[in-house]
């Protein structure tokens, strides 16, 4: 079953694939990188004017990265707003996908904590570096695969 959105997107032929509806019964869309920055516009322009959330995950160790963003529309007088689910893939060889910065301000810090934690670039972003971690740090912390360093505790430090 697809949904409006999806119904809307494929009339004018913009690629993505529908991956069903969660718990709530929104929408998610699985979008190619290559495709995100101009579907990201084409979004804001059919009202999704507010990024909710966006986040990242690995999908499986030596797999995928997923990028995610949480969008709504928000418009006077409606009581429920329309939202939907967009993931993002990309290899874990080379992990880019274009910003979408430009088109919502508020991806800001999200996708610098993305880049931070599982070394995903997002091409076209202003200010793209470490957010939590110190700028040395090698590796990217929430990968499946990440081998952490050897750190040896202070015992006894009294």
């Amino acid at each position: 079953m697809q949904g409006t959105l999806s119904v809307w997107l494929a009339k004018r032929g913009l690629v993505h694939r529908s991956l069903g509806f969660d718990y709530q019964g929104i929408e998610t869309l699985q979008i190619k990188p290559e495709d995100w920055d101009s579907i990201a516009v084409i979004l804001y322009v059919y009202g999704y004017n507010y990024l909710r959330s966006q986040c990242a995950y690995d999908v499986a160790p030596g797999g995928l990265l997923a990028s995610v963003y949480h969008l709504t529309r928000i418009e006077y007088g409606v009581n429920q707003a329309e939202e939907v689910c967009i993931k993002v893939f990309t290899h874990r060889s080379n992990p880019r996908i274009p910003s979408v910065f430009w088109v919502w301000k508020s991806t800001d810090f999200q996708e610098r904590e993305s880049y931070d934690m599982l070394g995903i670039t997002y091409d076209s972003h202003p200010r793209l570096k470490r957010i939590l971690m110190p700028e040395s740090w090698i590796g990217w912390p929430l990968r499946k695969d990440y081998i952490a360093p050897n750190f040896y505790e202070i015992q006894d430090a009294y």
